[in-house]
């Protein structure tokens, strides 16, 4: 018996079975096979501002996802200041969503301004809230950052730091390739839209490389 395999349009895999008998070969046999689910990929932004161009460009994202990837988006607005008081009588809603959210997710997807040479601090309230024990969902966690300015660096620097904060929590940042949108003003039309084709391609190769980092990690 000897077998081909063929993929239609829907990216559903068939294997083509061969038979082999007295009189000859028999007729080919479709066998489906199943496909790996897609990967499900949350998607958090580190601004709150409405016309935001990092949340710009996380939509972005969800556009050039490939196709074994779901990328859904998480709003941290709802989110309050941490307070360790708060948290000894549970997590209020809005945070256990949060910690749900990243501890179903097969990964993480960051994009954050660069405030004052760092990370803003609606993304690192969120992160302190997300890390507290017990079981804390950041943990064995594949991530991938990228981030948009008005300036010329394009976020290195709240990007490095961020990298920073998932140390201690043993969560896996992807370091290759690095998403760093500069003069985003140039970059985004008015309806918040990325058309400049270079970032789009930067995009699309991070999560690419999110993808593969992701299923390497899951066959540990």
């Amino acid at each position: 018996m000897c077998e081909n395999f063929n993929k239609d349009l829907r990216g559903t895999v068939y294997v083509m079975k061969t038979l082999h008998s007295r009189s000859g070969q028999m007729p080919w046999i479709p066998r489906k096979l199943t496909m790996a689910s897609p990967l499900r990929i949350l998607g958090i932004s580190g601004s709150l501002r409405k016309l935001s161009y990092n949340s710009a460009a996380l939509r972005a994202a969800q556009e050039l996802q490939p196709n074994d990837m779901s990328i859904e988006s998480f709003d941290l607005t709802e989110i309050p200041l941490y307070s360790e008081d708060v948290r000894t009588h549970g997590y209020p809603p809005p945070v256990q969503a949060f910690r749900d959210k990243i501890a179903s997710a097969d990964g993480l997807l960051i994009v954050t301004p660069e405030y004052n040479y760092s990370f803003p601090g609606v993304l690192k309230n969120a992160i302190d809230w997300a890390s507290r024990p017990p079981n804390q969902p950041f943990d064995g966690k594949p991530i991938a950052m990228m981030g948009a300015s008005l300036g010329t660096f394009g976020t290195a620097r709240a990007q490095y730091h961020l990298r920073q904060c998932f140390v201690s929590v043993n969560a896996f940042v992807l370091n290759k390739p690095e998403v760093m949108i500069a003069q985003a003003g140039d970059k985004f039309d008015e309806q918040g839209k990325l058309t400049d084709r270079m970032a789009r391609e930067q995009i699309q190769r991070l999560l690419i490389a999110l993808a593969d980092w992701t299923r390497r990690l899951q066959t540990r």
